[in-house]
């Protein structure tokens, strides 16, 4: 009953109802009248042929007749009659058949579906809802936000201007509120006075639009808003927005951390707090070939490398590791120690022949930038003429064509990075380089999460979700201290010392053989002890700092947590 009242309320609440309502009722009193004329005429023309019938029998023959039933129990026998039978026939086929089911339909039946849609779907949250995250537009970006926030027990609310498919995420268990994105009588219905943080990821335009929008409603709401073009950045700010993430941007940067082609430096993927995570590649250094424990390496330098990429997939850190060539480290320290690991590094030069990109959109231009800082040498292929900004490191042509890829080097390039945003032709792409040269390295930028595992498969090396990436950012805005997201899948983050740790060293706990998780510091009295030695004694008063990919961190929960 109390779903039928909100469907009603909806209903009538909306202007057009009563006009509709209205018009259907006119068509329904004009048709009645109709009905009414043709049974009086009906009882005239049959006292005309000297028959006697009752007004009842009149509406009865009316009706029979429109509705094109046609009984056959009471007929005419003149010439006036049988033409009067016809109008009436012709009539109700017009306005029983067609018009009536039209006008019910149009009138009636289709604004109570609606009704009952916008019934369904939340327009507003309730008053006590805190501390939540407000999200705009629907995309793989929000969609692993929303991951993660589900993960970490955020609450959330989707907006979604939309009915269809506030209706279709709503069914699918998404929190979704149905509303105007640019209104602020919906952003006061989601309590945006008390929410966390406002995500907007539409376009420049649009986010520019619901950032100052939110910020005339509350000037302390955090708003990320997500931005297409480097011009709209200052643009973004001025209408109110915190922080404005160019993910293409942010993307090839770190695409162009995983060449194995690049310098032998340290690349910084995340802080926390004064411990430092960076990543470099082990290609053409002393490293390949040597386990973890024969590389020395934190005996010599102090860092600690605490996990390795290899094709995509994270794989913590032991004594036993084997580095290969394609090995990206994820390693640990302070800023410090990593200075100390650049120099140690330096002598080893990295290859002097130019890295491939394909594609000048903003993930290509973004790998170049880097590059350009660096002063790598690359070549850009690009089909789209108006991209070209230099001809010495552009080439117009496709990355299908074998010709313009021998001209861009393919020959002797230590790598190549496919940045195309359709997942289709980089998976195509990474298939075809990896026939042609079978030794090269292969990045791959996927749009999607779920063709990561296909893109490998294909060949790639390495490959980078747009998604992951964006809602990894956006997750870190958050300023949760004790989590922190640096790459796909993989976790820092910061818990009280359980009970059955304490009194334990770090060397007994055992902790990286059974869980997975590395323990890169221990907190205490305000104080962090950075790679901390084996002998470190873990008490009650501490906190443990860990990295982990989710399996390993659920193993960590499930094992000391419970």
């Amino acid at each position: 009953m109390k779903f039928f009242t909100s469907q009603l309320s909806f209903f009538l609440s909306n202007r057009s109802t009563t006009v509709n309502i209205k018009r259907l009722f006119r068509f329904l009193t004009g048709l009645a009248l109709l009905i009414l004329a043709y049974s009086i005429i009906f009882h005239f023309i049959m006292l005309y042929e000297g028959q006697a019938h009752s007004w009842v029998t009149g509406f009865y023959w009316t009706l029979t007749v429109m509705s094109t039933l046609g009984f056959g129990d009471i007929t005419f026998t003149s010439d006036l009659g049988r033409v009067f039978s016809v109008v009436v026939l012709l009539s109700g086929m017009l306005s029983l058949l067609i018009l009536l089911p039209f006008t019910f339909i149009e009138f009636f039946y289709a604004p109570w579906l609606e009704a009952q849609s916008k019934a369904r779907a939340p327009r507003e949250l309730p008053e006590d809802t805190r501390d939540h995250i407000i999200i705009t537009h629907f995309d793989p970006i929000s969609q692993s936000l929303i991951e993660k926030l589900d993960y970490y027990n955020y609450q959330y609310v989707l907006l979604i201007d939309e009915l269809t498919k506030a209706l279709e995420y709503y069914d699918q268990g998404y929190q979704v509120v149905f509303g105007e994105l640019d209104d602020p009588e919906t952003y006061r219905k989601l309590r945006v006075e008390q929410a966390s943080m406002v995500v907007t990821l539409g376009n420049d335009m649009a986010n520019s639009n619901i950032s100052n929008t939110v910020r005339e409603l509350d000037e302390d709401v955090i708003i990320v808003a997500t931005a297409n073009s480097a011009n709209s950045l200052d643009l973004l700010k001025l209408a109110g927005a915190n922080h404005v993430i160019q993910l293409g941007r942010m993307l090839g940067r770190s695409l162009s951390r995983r060449t194995i082609g690049q310098d032998r430096r340290v690349h910084v993927i995340g802080r926390f707090e004064d411990l430092i995570i960076a990543e470099a590649t082990a290609y053409q250094t002393p490293m390949v070939g040597q386990t973890l424990k024969e590389s020395g390496i934190r005996e010599q330098l102090g860092i600690n490398i605490v996990g390795i990429w290899e094709r995509g997939e994270f794989k913590p850190a032991r004594t036993d590791s084997v580095i290969k060539k394609e090995s990206v480290l994820v390693i640990a320290g302070t800023l410090e120690q990593l200075r100390t690991y650049d120099e140690y590094m330096a002598i080893y030069q990295a290859s002097d022949k130019p890295v491939i990109i394909v594609g000048a959109g903003r993930v290509g231009r973004g790998t170049a930038e880097a590059f350009e800082e660096r002063g790598m040498d690359y070549r850009i292929i690009e089909k789209n003429p108006d991209r070209i900004k230099d001809n010495d490191k552009y080439i117009l042509g496709s990355a299908e064509d074998i010709e313009t890829l021998k001209k861009a080097g393919i020959q002797d390039a230590p790598c190549i990075i496919i940045t195309t945003h359709d997942d289709n032709v980089n998976i195509y792409l990474t298939i075809y380089a990896r026939q042609l040269r079978p030794n090269i390295q292969i990045i791959s930028r996927s749009t999607l999460q779920r063709n990561v595992s296909t893109l490998h498969r294909a060949g790639a090396d390495f490959v980078m979700s747009y998604a992951t990436m964006g809602g990894n950012a956006i997750f870190n805005i958050l300023e949760r201290n004790d989590v922190v997201m640096i790459a796909e899948g993989l976790n820092v983050f910061s818990i009280e010392t359980p009970n059955s740790l304490q009194d334990k060293t770090l060397n007994s706990s055992n902790i990286r053989e059974e869980t997975g998780c590395n323990v890169l510091a221990i907190k205490k009295n305000g104080t962090q002890v950075t790679n901390p030695s084996p002998d470190s004694v873990l008490t009650a008063d501490s906190e443990l700092v860990l990295i982990a990919n989710r399996e390993a961190e659920e193993a960590f929960m499930n094992k000391y947590m419970d």
